[in-house]
């Protein structure tokens, strides 16, 4: 039996739009389970009433944490404090930390070095150090699934967070050749592993595509192929860079 990765989901309720969260604990619910699930903010402020409904309907714990000083964000200490005290009890296995704050960047990283996974979430204003100090770095704004409709009432396009540059082009041709066999074939699997470690926050969602496979063959600078698994129950999809 695979064992399921245990997540501790941590968030700054200063820092976190509320319309978010929904999609938010449904995108974490994909890498595993949130045993730990905890938001912080001085909950006497007006500004997080909003949250209420959104709490009792994820089953969310709120931490309150008076600011005690102008100037001085009492939440993000008390957020850290908390995250270094679940690492010692040695319950969870993976930690996802939500905020756009650059002041987490150091706990991310202290985290990785206890050797658990740390998933990041925020929006695209985010700090690329804090970005990159996460395994993977997912933006709020591609996980709205509430699609905005014309007068007509049909859907709109969603507008994609980047275009797909040739400095992208790049890193992914980059990271065919380096997960590729002496033939230049290359597991798409592997590929998107290693892009991910390149770039924590790269998602094929960003370019407005689902999945990874669907931007690939939306490229004609690489070869794709299906190949049958061993035991003929899974289609394996490989991918190679043109000549």
């Amino acid at each position: 039996m695979i064992k399921d990765t245990k997540i501790a989901v941590l968030i700054d309720g200063d820092n976190i739009p509320s319309k978010y969260i929904t999609e938010m604990m449904q995108e974490i619910a994909k890498y595993g389970t949130p045993t730990i699930k905890r938001i912080y903010g001085d909950w006497t402020k007006p500004h997080l009433a909003k949250w209420k409904n959104v709490l009792l309907e994820n089953a969310i714990s709120p931490i309150q944490q008076y600011s005690y000083t102008t100037g001085k964000n009492a939440t993000d200490s008390a957020m850290i404090i908390d995250a270094m005290d679940i690492l010692y009890s040695n319950k969870v296995d993976a930690f996802c930390l939500a905020s756009s704050d650059s002041d987490f960047t150091k706990l991310a990283t202290r985290l990785r070095e206890a050797g658990l996974q740390v998933y990041g979430i925020g929006e695209k204003k985010t700090p690329d150090p804090f970005i990159v100090a996460c395994d993977k770095f997912i933006y709020l704004e591609i996980l709205n699934t509430h699609d905005e409709k014309t007068e007509g009432g049909k859907k709109t396009e969603k507008t994609n967070l980047y275009n797909i540059t040739p400095k992208v082009i790049r890193m992914l041709k980059n990271s065919v050749s380096d997960a590729a066999d002496d033939d230049g074939w290359a597991f798409l699997g592997d590929v998107g592993s290693l892009i991910l470690k390149k770039q924590p926050n790269f998602d094929a969602r960003n370019f407005g595509f689902e999945k990874l496979t669907p931007l690939f063959k939306s490229l004609d600078m690489f070869d794709m192929e299906q190949r049958d698994q061993s035991n003929g129950r899974f289609k394996l999809i490989y991918v190679r860079n043109k000549s």
